[in-house]
């Protein structure tokens, strides 16, 4: 449709875009469809007045509802083909529901008790544990289905200069992090008081699945090459502490989740502790990694326990800058020309340093990281501090996620200012 509209000076139209299967039965009344949708979006999306960040939590909220479709599915972006950078080749479809992302966002608002998107989150995780058991996807269409394969478009770009790619090939991969995840996940539901009886069930089947796949090479949270993958051991040693100590079973089986938990730490030990006595990315893979930090700030090993700070220490060492944090070292290049910092890992460096009682680092990197995005106050995963650009599909869950669980252990007396966006 071509159309042209003139107007006079002082003159303004309202211009509406109709998006449905069956013709209206009337025009849209743009002035009492704009006041409805304002009025639904200040129910649904809590004040967040008792964080750090009043405005932005909220937005935070509310960007996680609407990637949420009815019955709990929640895609990590709402976009594909933005890639991080253009020659790289890295073409996404993230249009899914990563079990990961579901569980980062139910466990940031579980912290702030808003329980709606919380108990949603838990049904989906749920379901997928009990269908598919050990043999749990990384990701899942929204609906629950499996995701279609990776695809090309070859008369469409991404942007900017990137394919344009539908599909993933996630359903390729172990992801042997998400049964910790969803354990951390379901824990907090329970104590929320959210929790089914299927939830439960869903427990025991994550606890068995990690017991039965924590040997197994994995493809890791930055879905790369199997690897016995530290991050992914001690998430799921972080899990299955979260699932002793929330009090659903009895003593004698939570002793004996807390006993494997302790069994498979020190077996981790075993092979990914570098000599420095930091933890290493893999037992042949010496290098440091913000990931790392994920697992302590989730319970696996006390903020203050000597792996746990030699690990901050090397990640603020090497991969720290201004406030900003890169995922780790690609290769002898500089880090910026690898790739952008990791705004999901600078949100990360913020609790970690939380969690040892550094306030004030804290509250830097959370306002740096949550000043990366742009008018919209939408973030993606990479940003790239020389470019000043958001890389990536946007807006992405996981990152969003994290950005509200600071704004919420922050709190109020974090005295940061409001709203950047």
């Amino acid at each position: 449709f071509v159309g042209e509209i003139e107007l006079g000076p002082g003159e303004s139209r309202d211009l509406v875009l109709e998006i449905s299967d069956r013709p209206l039965p009337e025009p849209v009344d743009p002035d009492v469809a704009w006041d409805e949708t304002e009025s639904r979006w200040a129910r649904v999306a809590p004040r967040c007045e008792d964080t750090a960040a009043r405005r932005d939590a909220r937005h935070a909220y509310a960007v996680l509802r609407g990637l949420t479709r009815p019955g709990g599915g929640l895609v990590a972006a709402a976009t594909t083909s933005l890639p991080g950078r253009a020659p790289s080749g890295r073409s996404f479809d993230h249009r899914y529901a990563w079990i990961r992302d579901q569980c980062f966002a139910g466990i940031a608002i579980a912290g702030h008790g808003e329980h709606e998107l919380v108990s949603e989150a838990a049904g989906f995780v749920t379901s997928r544990l009990l269908d598919d058991g050990p043999g749990l996807r990384p990701a899942y269409c929204a609906d629950g289905r499996a995701v279609p394969e990776e695809r090309q478009l070859q008369h469409l770009r991404g942007y900017p200069g990137g394919r344009g790619t539908v599909g993933n090939l996630v359903n390729r991969q172990v992801q042997l992090d998400a049964f910790g995840e969803s354990l951390l996940l379901l824990s907090a539901a329970h104590r929320a008081g959210v929790l089914s009886g299927d939830g439960r069930r869903a427990m025991d089947v994550a606890a068995g699945a990690i017991g039965q796949l924590f040997d197994t090479p994995d493809a890791g949270i930055w879905e790369l090459d199997p690897d016995w993958w530290t991050h992914s051991r001690l998430e799921c040693v972080a899990g299955l502490r979260a699932l002793a100590e929330c009090g659903v079973a009895d003593a004698s089986l939570s002793a004996r989740w807390q006993s494997l938990a302790d069994a498979l730490l020190a077996e981790t030990a075993k092979r990914c502790l570098h000599p420095s006595g930091r933890w290493q990315r893999s037992p042949t893979d010496t290098r440091v990694d913000a990931a790392l930090l994920i697992p302590t700030v989730r319970g696996a090993v006390a903020p203050h326990d000597p792996r746990s700070v030699t690990t901050l220490e090397a990640v603020l060492a090497e991969l720290g800058e201004e406030g900003f944090c890169y995922r780790f070292r690609h290769d002898d290049r500089p880090l910026e020309e690898a790739e952008g910092v990791l705004v999901p890992c600078g949100f990360i460096v913020s609790l970690a340093l939380l969690d040892r009682g550094d306030r004030e680092p804290a509250a830097r990197f959370f306002e740096q990281n949550r000043s990366a995005c742009g008018p919209p106050g939408l973030l993606s995963e990479e940003y790239d501090v020389v470019q000043r650009q958001l890389r990536g599909n946007l807006p992405r869950a996981f990152v969003h996620a994290l950005m509200l669980e600071c704004a919420v252990r922050l709190g109020p007396e974090a005295c940061i200012p409001e709203s950047r966006t």
